[in-house]
């Protein structure tokens, strides 16, 4: 699994764009506790961006009126947020046990050796990023992988081989 406790620094403030301000302030009228909207505003953050800056936490905080650290907690916790920029396919392979016993360790290292991308990085050409995350859910039909958020059940290096051949 990659490291989630590195943040990068933009060195630029980060705002929600128009039309995401405008659903912070839809979205955070439902919430009776301010710091339950941490999920929904980082969501939006990343939606808006394609991940989530060092700025765009403490801008989080910020809107919501809560300490930093309690966004950060929250951010790096959850794999479902990217704090760092993606490549165009971002892959995602589950490593939990079900996916592990039926072979996720082969479409790892296939990844690692044909993509030429490890966990947590971006590949040069910023085509693929790749991340081992914690359960996707789909135990029944593991192993799983996700790209670009499409779920690919009973997955197999065969399988893996066809489909990224699909994405170029």
């Amino acid at each position: 699994m990659s490291d989630r406790s590195q943040l990068i620094e933009t060195g630029q403030p980060f705002n929600f764009d128009a039309q995401r301000d405008a659903e912070f302030e839809r979205l955070i009228k439902r919430y009776p506790s301010r710091e339950s909207m941490i999920l929904p505003a980082l969501w939006l953050v990343q939606e808006q961006e394609g991940w989530i800056s060092a700025e765009a936490m403490a801008y989080v905080a910020d809107r919501i009126g809560t300490f930093a650290s309690k966004v950060y907690e929250v951010a790096t916790f959850y794999t479902m947020y990217h704090l760092q920029p993606k490549g165009k396919y971002h892959i995602c392979v589950c490593r939990t046990l079900s996916c592990y016993l039926l072979g996720k360790q082969e479409i790892v290292d296939y990844i690692i050796e044909h993509l030429d991308v490890r966990p947590g990085e971006v590949r040069a050409d910023g085509l693929y990023s790749f991340e081992e995350v914690e359960c996707l859910g789909h135990c029944g039909s593991a192993p799983v992988v996700q790209i670009n958020g499409e779920f690919y059940e009973n997955m197999t290096v065969e399988k893996l081989e066809e489909l990224l051949a699909t994405l170029q």
